[in-house]
């Protein structure tokens, strides 16, 4: 039995999130149904994590078990050239038979795109938040600051989630300008459930003046969901990277999860 490890890349626009529905479209049951195709039987495939509808992928990993005997090239080329263009395969190894995508993850990278500029740009419709009141990044970065190191996020994730431990550890958080483009990158061992978008939403009321940094930090402090901002619109996020070693740059890892 081979473990098969794909690394794919998409836009998420037409589609309902990453995980299979029963009543909508997802990447995952896009790529299952390039994959039976190709290997004449119907995997089950192990994603990474849960991304939401509208929500992009630059990496994303799913990972599978199959006894087809087919070459990792020829896996690629056959999957590519019956996956429609917005969905990608970049890469395809054999990982240990134990690995998992979602379990093996120790941590991941999101970045959220803002676009300030006053003009529009069309290959950004739909993949990037159309933003024109100014940003103090210097001001946005004070905030950012307090959400690195381990807290209970609560406070910023939907109140829809039934997970229990809502303590996560972020290795990383900061907002950087790319000419007309804002990118807010975050790097952390899990994410709970549009924990990066409320983070992005809160980033934005400090900006326009409605949240205080006093504000942010009692909703970290008080595990309170009222305090923070709002939820960042889905098209402006995406998952930039998967981490199965942790990164140098890291401290020690708590033992995290993800529900993005």
């Amino acid at each position: 039995m081979r473990n098969i490890l794909l690394t794919l890349s998409y836009i998420g626009t037409a589609y309902h999130g990453s995980q299979v529905q029963k009543n909508a479209l997802s990447v995952t049951e896009v790529v299952q149904n390039a994959m039976e195709t190709v290997l004449h039987r119907r995997e089950d495939v192990k994603g990474c994590s849960r991304t939401d509808s509208g929500v992009h992928a630059n990496r994303y990993c799913m990972s599978f078990h199959t006894e087809n005997p087919i070459e990792l090239y020829a896996l690629k080329r056959s999957l590519n050239a019956l996956l429609p263009d917005d969905i990608g395969v970049l890469d395809v190894q054999e990982v240990p038979e134990d690995f998992h995508a979602r379990y093996s993850c120790v941590g991941k990278r999101y970045v959220y795109k803002i676009h300030t500029g006053d003009g529009k740009d069309p290959f950004l419709k739909g993949r990037a938040l159309d933003y024109w009141p100014p940003l103090d990044l210097a001001k946005l970065q004070k905030i950012c600051d307090l959400f690195v190191g381990t807290h209970d996020f609560r406070g910023f994730c939907s109140k829809k989630t039934d997970i229990e431990d809502t303590t996560r550890t972020i290795y990383r958080c900061e907002v950087a300008r790319q000419g007309d483009l804002v990118l807010f990158t975050v790097e952390g061992d899990g994410f709970l459930y549009n924990m990066v978008r409320i983070l992005v939403g809160t980033l934005l009321r400090v900006s326009e003046g409605k949240l205080t940094e006093e504000q942010v930090k009692r909703a970290l402090s008080e595990r309170d969901r009222s305090l923070a901002g709002i939820t960042a619109p889905a098209h402006g996020l995406y998952l930039d990277e998967v981490f199965y070693t942790r990164p140098a740059y890291w401290n020690e890892k708590t033992n995290g999860k993800d529900e993005e």
